[in-house]
């Protein structure tokens, strides 16, 4: 018979293994999670947009490749993030945020169109009001996983090497 010690106690939370920061395994579907806030990072960076999308520096993708990661799984362009509370999001705020920042990047891409450059959007008059809730809700997500909302955002390629992890 093995006797447990006070630091395997099952009555104390045990954090998962990190990825970058975030915890791993804590939300069940934490790899969609990943590739939301990732979406919602660029989304909500304005510096980020003008420096790296309207640059074309590599490795980063472009707005429709952000809007693609942010309902690629998810199918938040038909349904809304409350159907996800508890798997992929943290509670219905974190939900209620994501769902707003989604449809207001969705009216953009609808109006200019999909493969439009970065120009053309960051130019429709909704754009700070899409940039704003996609930073609302990066913020929250971003906090409740532990991490600094203010980091600049990874690399595709930094992206999939995490979610391949683990």
């Amino acid at each position: 018979m093995t006797v447990q010690g006070p630091d395997s106690s099952s009555r104390r939370p045990r954090r998962s293994a990190t990825m970058g920061g975030m915890p791993l395994n804590d939300m069940p579907w934490w790899r969609w999670r990943s590739n939301v806030r990732s979406a919602l990072h660029m989304l909500s960076d304005p510096a980020f947009q003008r420096d790296v999308w309207l640059t074309g520096v590599e490795g980063y993708g472009d707005v429709t490749d952000a809007v693609y990661r942010l309902v690629e799984d998810t199918w938040l362009d038909n349904w809304s993030a409350e159907k996800y509370v508890g798997t992929i999001f943290r509670d219905s705020q974190e939900a209620a945020l994501v769902d707003t920042a989604v449809l207001r990047v969705l009216r953009i891409m609808h109006q200019v169109g999909p493969d439009a450059p970065v120009a053309v959007y960051m130019e429709n008059q909704g754009w700070p009001e899409a940039v704003r809730a996609a930073r609302d809700a990066h913020v929250r997500m971003t906090m409740a996983d532990g991490e600094n909302p203010d980091e600049p955002p990874r690399t595709l390629e930094v992206l999939r090497i995490m979610t391949r992890s683990a």
